[in-house]
């Protein structure tokens, strides 16, 4: 039995398309520019788009920031949300609170302790330290009595962490106070 002749319709002498048909088209790359290839970032990682990423994050950051200092309720942070919180807020802004002159008064109080340290004048300033402590902690208890009424009457329940946010908020200097307070003095918040 004699073998058939392969079918195949090859030349002895291929044409360079021929050639080209049958490789890749180009030429292998040397093993540096294969190496250079791998150490590129994949993404644009050029000092141009690192300042423009820097400055798109700036700027999220800054509409973050007055967002949340004007009391928008997606910028604020949980402990913020609520129609509660908002109310709370409301009613701690529009008052007079023992708290927000005890850190000046606590500071006066501290210095005179200290330059008087061995007089009479430091053992009554000591004494008034802990008068307005006590004053805080009384004015704090009738505001979170006075709130939780009014929270109850407007909403059924409060939150819970309601008393620790009433005394956050009442111990904090008015203009240092985040978010932003809303209402003037006087303008309570209606039930």
């Amino acid at each position: 039995m004699a073998k058939a002749a392969p079918k195949t319709n090859t030349t002895v002498n291929p044409s360079e398309e021929e050639l080209l048909e049958q490789g890749k088209g180009r030429p292998t790359p040397s093993r540096r520019e294969r190496e250079a290839a791998n150490r590129r970032p994949l993404v644009g990682n050029t000092p141009v788009d690192k300042k423009a990423a820097r400055a798109r994050l700036n700027n999220e950051r800054e509409k973050a920031r007055v967002g949340m200092a004007n009391g928008e309720e997606r910028y604020l942070p949980a402990k913020d949300k609520g129609e509660q919180r908002k109310f709370v807020r409301d009613y701690i802004d529009a008052r007079w609170n023992v708290g927000e002159v005890m850190m000046p008064v606590l500071v006066v109080f501290l210095i005179v302790g200290f330059v008087a340290s061995q007089t009479a004048a430091a053992s009554y300033a000591l004494l008034l330290v802990w008068a307005f402590v006590a004053l805080f902690i009384l004015d704090c208890v009738v505001l979170w009595v006075v709130l939780r009424k009014k929270l109850t009457a407007k909403f059924g329940v409060f939150q819970k962490g309601t008393f620790f946010y009433i005394l956050t908020r009442a111990w904090q200097l008015r203009f240092l106070r985040l978010p932003k307070p809303q209402v003037k003095r006087g303008q309570y918040p209606s039930v």
